[in-house]
């Protein structure tokens, strides 16, 4: 269990207990008292009697406060010693309460061999009601019955009741440290997110002023108006960036698919790569940040990865692919970014489909009509 487990889940499990403690105490003490005047028919009955029910109650105190191991041993030998008192000087029947409660309660303290320390607790309340035949020899049936059969049963059920209670405190551990974990993923999965925006929005546009710095660099001394021209975009594309960024900061980040295929266009044809854009139908605007991103990403690594000379996008209501040639090898090769868009893509129900064949690289973003509805709230909880 880790500090952080701990710093959560004590402070559930000890408003529980002290909520016991505020429920439990009266009840607990009323019962202390009927039983003690039951069972006291002299005054000096109530010297023996007393410690066992204070033992006791100062046992259930310090359990509900999780401080029980410091007194379950003095409170386990008070209690076991008014037991036999009981039985052979004041013919208490119940004096085995304090015994019953403290063994009880204690056995959460039991580490290795609980078990055996449950059948001992239950085997020492029967033997000592037995001994009540030493001073009451007369009557067996009335011996059995009131200081063995009904004592024994009832420590029993208290033992079982006490373990049940300790499983739900189990329980609502187990349910607070879920919730630890499910918070802690949370973060992870935000931080992931966090990562893949600022990658699509650094690594892209470092790489397109690289090239634009390198074509800039050609045309200086042939085309010195084109070459301002270049220089003058790349200045306009790094303050779209640092705009970018800080939206990203404070989670205001929107893609439009318009401007990523405009933007994608003018990229490709400024590296010498013919584009050519279809329109199947007009792209909803509840996938449109997914595919966007899809589209960003790509055109990312067609810059970087590929000596593509066409690109061919297809856009679609709730799709859109993506083929260029310029590939070389048989493999897909392993791309970080469109793998973390293939989970992005499938925790909203879409499918992200990436293939290489015949020197052709294909990436494709689909979404199922059914679940083009659901993108928004799934984009608006991985945002928050």
């Amino acid at each position: 269990m880790t500090a952080t487990s701990l710093r959560i889940t004590e402070p559930t499990q000890r408003r529980l207990r002290r909520l016991s403690l505020i429920t439990s105490l009266p009840l607990v003490v009323l019962a202390a008292a009927v039983l003690l005047y039951a069972d006291t028919h002299a005054w000096w009955h109530l010297i023996v009697l007393v410690p066992g029910v204070v033992a006791a109650l100062v046992a259930f105190e310090r359990w509900t406060a999780n401080d029980l191991a410091r007194v379950a041993l003095p409170c386990m030998l008070v209690t076991g010693a008014v037991w036999p008192l009981g039985v052979l000087l004041t013919g208490s029947p119940n004096a085995y309460w304090g015994f019953c409660s403290v063994g009880s309660l204690a056995l959460r303290e039991v580490r290795r061999r609980r078990a055996l320390a449950v059948a001992g607790l239950i085997i020492y309340v029967a033997v000592v009601g037995t001994a009540r035949l030493v001073v009451q020899q007369d009557d067996l049936r009335d011996v059995l019955v009131t200081y063995v059969l009904i004592p024994t049963a009832l420590t029993t059920l208290v033992i079982v009741l006490t373990v049940l209670g300790e499983r739900f405190y189990d329980l609502i551990r187990e349910l607070e440290h879920t919730r630890e974990r499910e918070a802690e993923l949370a973060v992870f999965r935000e931080r992931v997110r966090f990562a893949s925006d600022l990658h699509d929005i650094q690594g892209h546009t470092l790489h397109v002023v690289k090239l634009k710095i390198a074509l800039a660099q050609k045309l200086l001394l042939s085309d010195a108006g084109r070459a301002e021209k270049e220089l003058q975009e790349t200045y306009a594309l790094v303050s779209d960036t640092i705009a970018q960024t800080k939206e990203l900061a404070y989670a205001q980040r929107r893609l439009n698919i318009s401007a990523e295929v405009e933007n994608a266009k003018n990229l490709f044809e400024a590296a010498g790569i013919r584009v050519r854009v279809t329109r199947e139908a007009e792209v909803d605007t509840r996938a449109s940040e997914l595919l966007g991103q899809v589209l960003r990403e790509t055109t990312t690594n067609i810059l970087r990865h590929a000596q593509a000379t066409r690109v061919q996008i297809t856009l679609s209501e709730s799709g859109i692919s993506i083929l260029n040639d310029g590939v070389t090898g048989d493999t897909v090769p392993e791309l970080r970014g469109l793998s973390a868009l293939r989970q992005r893509v499938a925790a909203d129900g879409g499918e992200l489909t990436v293939e290489q064949a015949n020197g052709q690289f294909l990436t494709a973003a689909t979404f199922p009509p059914a679940r083009v509805d659901a993108i928004p709230a799934a984009a608006r909880e991985a945002r928050q």
